[in-house]
């Protein structure tokens, strides 16, 4: 099962990058595989994905989230299974850290050669770099949701 984390540090406090996060429908603007994303209620959301040309759709479910410290999630429902878990971390009063973990189940043999060659590595540091373009340059976070989910 192919496995990524990455981490990015971002020029902004740690209760802005995690109030960003939790935006789900704005991950279009900084997520380059994402096509849209629609919050169903507090903890699902639906997923349309585009990945290496092959559209997809899946459900996913928030299964931990605590403000400021983590959101976890598994999908539900789709062809593509996978869980993640995106921590944040204070690195000072105006800098935090942002490290994405995802595992899933590689399909097919153009999958998997790409997780061997980390094709999805480098593509979810460079959209960890967009998350970090996206929310310096906006200087503050566009919502937040800061309820607690426990697992």
């Amino acid at each position: 099962m192919p496995q990524v984390i990455e981490t990015v540090d971002v020029d902004v406090p740690v209760s802005t990058s995690y109030n960003q996060w939790t935006q789900f429908e704005s991950f279009p603007k900084f997520l380059s595989f994402v096509e849209e994303i629609t919050q169903t209620d507090d903890t699902h959301n639906h997923w349309k994905v585009k990945i290496g040309g092959v559209e997809r759709e899946f459900d996913a479910e928030i299964t931990e989230q605590h403000p400021d410290e983590r959101v976890a999630w598994n999908s539900i429902s789709g062809k593509d299974k996978h869980a993640g878990v995106v921590t944040f971390h204070k690195l000072s009063d105006s800098t935090s850290r942002v490290t994405v973990q995802i595992d899933w189940e590689a399909e097919g043999l153009v999958e998997k050669a790409g997780a061997l060659l980390g094709v999805d590595d480098r593509a979810i540091k460079k959209d960890l770099e967009h998350f970090k373009e996206f929310i310096e340059s906006q200087g503050s976070e566009t919502g937040a949701w800061r309820g607690n989910v426990e697992n």
